[in-house]
């Protein structure tokens, strides 16, 4: 027999967070019990879903970030949504294998398209031929897209991510993965909730104003809690990773062009980074930054030489890799994780005249790194609210324009994650109502583990 199980994914959540502004978390908490998780390295959001649903490292899933350099293509790749990118064998299908009955409803987890869930729904902006970005979602069965966008509107892409991100998005999730429950009854529904992730990157986790961000999101939790204590579903609450503080950022891919190893190549006296002429880059994700270069035996000196960038905090080679289960053909020959209190920008530029056109936009596939810094509006903008209302003015009547708001100052970020060793009260957080085990902590990897204990255990 099965039971109907939830797992919602309350993204940057960590027990330090939890207390007065939790209140219906709390109550969750009370009914069952709440346990640390330990995640792989990179603490990142595609590392850590992919081994939270396999059970496995990403040297065996194969996803060794949100984003990585295809060595064939000479290109690199961010935020790819297909699931044939995940290897082994995921856990709704081990579900299924004990029962065939089991279906499951994958509600903005990434990864979502073409996978082997029976209901998914994920972002897809359609992006026009005049430049234009409009906001949509992608569906299984593609009978759902109309369906949930004709109840609740058109999905807030541009509230998901970006400088308007809010908590509306997570509010459109949550209708959406109810109204999905009540139509299909899946035996598995996995919702992701992306709110916190933002004001902690923005503000910091300790900023004043945080406390807001958390009962927003907690509020939002609760109408779940409720909708699916009324249907006796029972309920997994998890994040992926805790956000720390950061003051500084590590432009590790000026540090290698200072040093002769990144190439550019100019565009309309823009700099563009050319990567297969480089002979050694950074893919930068959060607190990590995957280093490939084009020779391997010259991989030590460049080890080296990394090990002297200020902020950069330790450099794994080849040995040190397979230990942190990274040795993957994805990976970068060297892997680098920063200091407490710093994190990897993308940036390449030497001056900020030649930065691409992109940079100063929410582009997040062309950027070859993370950067968070999208998530504000250039203060060196003079009316800001005027002169985006002008570019969007000019978008609807047909013309092409640059959406150019957003800083290149990365100092303005204040929070980031990516690094394991972190305090405790930084770790993300696994609450059961269905309790299994005894432990205090337990690893990513054996969260699959959970979920089925909660589908298949009395």
């Amino acid at each position: 027999m099965t039971h109907p199980t939830v797992v919602i994914n309350v993204v940057g959540l960590s027990g330090s967070l939890i207390g007065e502004a939790t209140a219906n978390i709390n109550r969750l908490i009370a009914r069952g019990s709440m346990r640390r998780v330990i995640p792989v390295l990179p603490a990142v959001t595609c590392s850590v879903q992919s081994s939270m649903l396999t059970g496995l490292r990403p040297n065996q899933h194969g996803i060794v970030g949100n984003g990585w350099y295809n060595r064939e293509l000479n290109e690199v790749h961010f935020w790819k949504q297909s699931n044939r990118l995940v290897h082994g064998e995921k856990v709704w299908e081990t579900a299924r294998r004990r029962d065939p009955s089991v279906t499951c409803a994958n509600m903005f987890w990434w990864f979502n398209m073409y996978g082997t869930v029976d209901y998914s729904v994920t972002p897809r902006p359609i992006y026009k031929a005049d430049g234009r970005k409009i906001p949509d979602i992608y569906s299984h069965p593609p009978q759902l897209r109309p369906m949930l966008q004709d109840t609740l509107g058109r999905f807030p892409l541009f509230n998901f991510w970006g400088p308007a991100s809010s908590i509306k998005s997570s509010e459109w999730i949550a209708a959406a993965s109810v109204l999905v429950h009540e139509r299909f009854r899946p035996t598995l529904m996995l919702i992701y909730l992306p709110h916190l992730d933002y004001g902690l990157q923005k503000l910091g986790p300790v900023h004043p104003k945080i406390s807001d961000e958390v009962r927003a999101i907690d509020r939002v939790v609760g109408r779940l809690i409720d909708y699916f204590d009324s249907k006796g579903v029972r309920i997994l609450l998890l994040s992926e990773y805790g956000i720390e503080a950061v003051d500084d950022s590590v432009h590790i891919n000026r540090s290698l062009r200072e040093a002769g190893a990144v190439a550019v190549r100019e565009e309309q006296r823009l700099e563009l980074l050319d990567p297969g002429a480089s002979d050694a880059f950074a893919v930068t994700d959060h607190q990590v930054a995957h280093v490939y270069v084009r020779d391997p035996r010259q991989a030590a000196r460049y080890a080296q030489f990394c090990r002297q960038v200020p902020g950069v905090g330790r450099v794994l080679e080849r040995d040190q890799r397979a230990a942190s289960g990274l040795d993957h053909e994805r990976s970068g020959d060297l892997l680098l994780v920063a200091k407490r209190g710093r994190w990897f920008s993308y940036d390449y530029w030497l001056d900020e005249r030649k930065a691409p056109d992109f940079a100063r936009t929410v582009d997040i596939h062309r950027k070859p790194g993370y950067d968070p810094a999208e998530l504000f509006i250039d203060p060196k903008l003079r009316f800001a609210t005027l002169s985006i209302g002008w570019r969007l003015l000019k978008m609807q009547l047909g013309f092409r324009t640059v959406m150019d708001v957003i800083p290149l100052d990365t100092s303005l970020v204040r929070g980031s994650h990516g690094r394991v060793d972190v305090d405790e009260g930084l770790r993300p957080v696994l609450i059961t109502e269905h309790v299994t085990g005894d432990a205090n902590e337990l690893p990513c990897t054996s969260v699959r583990d959970v979920i089925l204990a909660h589908l298949f255990e009395a």
